[in-house]
């Protein structure tokens, strides 16, 4: 393989992939364009996903650990409570003077009530919280397939469309790993109306973006409890998800939109232990009659009303021109090239929002491999391609979302219902922090991973001179590995 070639897989496996791994070279071979597209023929599964519970399963074991939680709280109280009852008679029999008795019984029953706390508060804590490990069998799974593709390009897309249509563990912890297979992975490199369609119907969503009580003025609860709607969840599907900002929509559209998604929610755990958790229509949320969203009137009187706007939201210019846009923006630079954008829109267009077909228009075109690697890569990408550098393929989800959320991009919980940002002035000040991630990983691999190895044939020795260099120069290993890790090479894209 002659250099070009080889600098130009190595372009390929950091621009679209998950960055060069042992053997990834001899996978992509002469034709990058085309490895790339052969991938996107592979199902996006996760070998082990039968392992995990579904995203209903895990909120009922959750809410059924919290319910246990709750009655051991209070049945320790309520034990103490007796003993308390049982021991005041003789507290007050011991004193001598009615003003040291009161101010004893005070202290006593201050005393009582701490240490009933306590006795609540260790109850509870004896039976585990489900949620973190859970979360952590998710990233764990998640992160392992990143390590072991070939290219990673695919899993480089769910990434993309998990962040596009995110949640925050922050909120839901036991369902975020679980709403990415159900929900995103499935429908990845689908139509985006089916994509649209399982994440804004997916439970996490619900409850993420406050839909789960918000009802209209005239449904049936909302006249019974004085209660109204919540705008979040219809706003950010227009905003963020479809249109995007200011691309015609008014605020009466947001209303409407709300209105047609009043009675969209999740089945109580505890009203149906077998589908606590799943999505259901509830008629006695929506707000009766048709309603008008974007010049279109919608006189559906249950769940199709919603899915019949998403539909025409998937559908809509404006879309096709905002998921092309942040596609060239996360794969190629902060500023894509409008010549590249137009032409996945247009392909977003013509095919129905056939995703994988936009993909491929995006890595066919030469506008996409013109620029040299100076794209910064987010922290869960460095992270990803400096493990995958290495070989290993096996990781301990504890250190590795804890070294994530050190960096910034702490796994399915970003700040806010737009994700986590795809330029490079929201991560350029955090460069620093990555250096001590790196020499803390290079510290632990140092005897198994060798950094000419790594630049020699992980790398095809596609890396800056300089690199190689300093490398060389290195006084250690350690020292050595941590160069490597820290270089233009590694963090750029």
């Amino acid at each position: 393989m002659s250099n070009s070639a080889k600098a130009e897989a190595v372009l390929a496996l950091h621009r679209f992939g998950m960055g060069p791994r042992p053997g990834s070279i001899a996978a992509v071979g002469t034709d990058p364009r085309g490895a790339l597209i052969a991938e996107l023929d592979r199902p996006l599964v996760l070998s082990a996903a039968a392992s995990l519970p579904t995203s209903a399963k895990a909120y009922r074991t959750v809410a059924d650990a919290n319910a246990r939680r709750t009655a051991r709280a209070k049945q320790a109280q309520q034990q103490a409570k007796k003993q308390q009852m049982a021991a005041a008679p003789a507290a007050a029999s011991d004193q001598g003077q009615a003003q040291a008795q009161t101010e004893g019984l005070a202290q006593g029953y201050s005393q009582q009530k701490d240490a009933a706390e306590m006795a609540a508060k260790q109850a509870a804590d004896a039976i585990p919280d489900p949620g973190r490990p859970i979360y952590l069998q998710e990233a764990k799974l998640r992160t392992e397939a990143a390590l072991a593709a070939d290219i990673g390009f695919a899993e480089r897309l769910v990434w993309f469309w998990s962040n596009h249509f995110c949640v925050s563990a922050n909120r839901i912890q036991s369902m975020s790993g679980a709403y990415e297979r159900e929900a995103v992975r499935a429908h990845a490199l689908g139509r985006f109306v089916d994509l649209l369609q399982a994440v804004e119907g997916h439970p996490a969503m619900l409850f993420y973006l406050d839909n789960l009580e918000s009802m209209g003025a005239n449904s049936t609860a909302g006249i019974n409890r004085s209660r109204g709607l919540n705008e979040n969840f219809a706003r950010e599907i227009m905003e963020l998800h479809t249109l995007g900002v200011r691309t015609g929509y008014t605020q009466d559209d947001v209303i409407s939109f709300a209105n047609v998604l009043t009675g969209w929610t999740l089945v109580p755990p505890g009203a149906d232990p077998q589908h606590g958790g799943e999505f259901t229509f509830n008629p006695r949320l929506h707000e009766p009659g048709g309603q008008t969203v974007l010049g279109k009137r919608y006189e559906q009187d249950d769940a199709e009303q919603g899915r019949a706007v998403l539909r025409d939201l998937a559908a809509h210019p404006a879309t096709a021109t905002h998921v092309a846009t942040k596609l060239a923006r996360h794969f190629i630079a902060d500023e894509p090239p409008l010549a590249l954008v137009e032409q996945m829109a247009r392909t977003f267009r013509d095919t129905e929002g056939d995703l994988k077909q936009v993909a491929i228009t995006m890595v066919s075109s030469d506008e996409a491999w013109r620029r040299p690697p100076s794209k910064l890569k987010r922290p869960g990408e460095w992270v990803v391609g400096m493990v995958r550098a290495t070989g290993i393929t096996q990781v301990d989800p504890v250190r590795f979302t804890g070294g994530q959320e050190l960096l910034g991009e702490a796994l399915w919980r970003p700040p806010a219902p737009k994700g986590y940002p795809d330029d490079e002035a929201s991560w350029i000040d955090g460069v620093g922090r990555r250096l001590d991630v790196a020499n803390n990983f290079a510290e632990r691999i140092t005897g198994m991973a060798d950094p000419q190895v790594i630049i020699e044939d992980v790398f095809a020795s596609q890396v800056a001179p300089e690199v190689k260099q300093a490398v060389g120069r290195a006084e250690s290993r350690q020292q050595a590995l941590a160069l490597l890790f820290m270089s233009a090479d590694f963090q750029r894209r």
